[in-house]
């Protein structure tokens, strides 16, 4: 099977998803979100360092869940500036939620 190229905006999106990931976990272990969310740190790894751009959609839907992020904020976060838009207030709030 031939894997086409990415497009800049998926790279870009992807490293949006993966900083997205980090801030949400926190002090939390790379170990501990992996096994929550039943997938590989090395999988859990290259999501957040971007290197996977593309991860299937219940990968992600299993690390949100245990990171308590809903597939709504990472939407919302990882389309923003895809659409040229500014953070929606409900980014903002899930952002400022991760700061805390």
């Amino acid at each position: 099977m031939v894997r086409l190229p990415l497009t800049p905006a998926e790279v870009e999106r992807g490293q949006r998803l993966g900083a997205l990931l980090r801030r949400a976990r926190g002090e939390r272990s790379m170990l501990e979100t992996a096994l929550g969310a039943r997938v590989s740190p090395e999988t859990l790894r290259k999501i957040e360092s971007g290197r996977v751009a593309t991860p299937a959609f219940p990968t992600i839907a299993a690390i949100a869940d245990v990171l308590g992020l809903s597939l709504d904020v990472v939407w919302a976060e990882i389309n923003q500036a895809e659409h040229g838009a500014e953070p929606s207030s409900f980014g903002h709030q899930a952002r400022e939620r991760l700061a805390s």
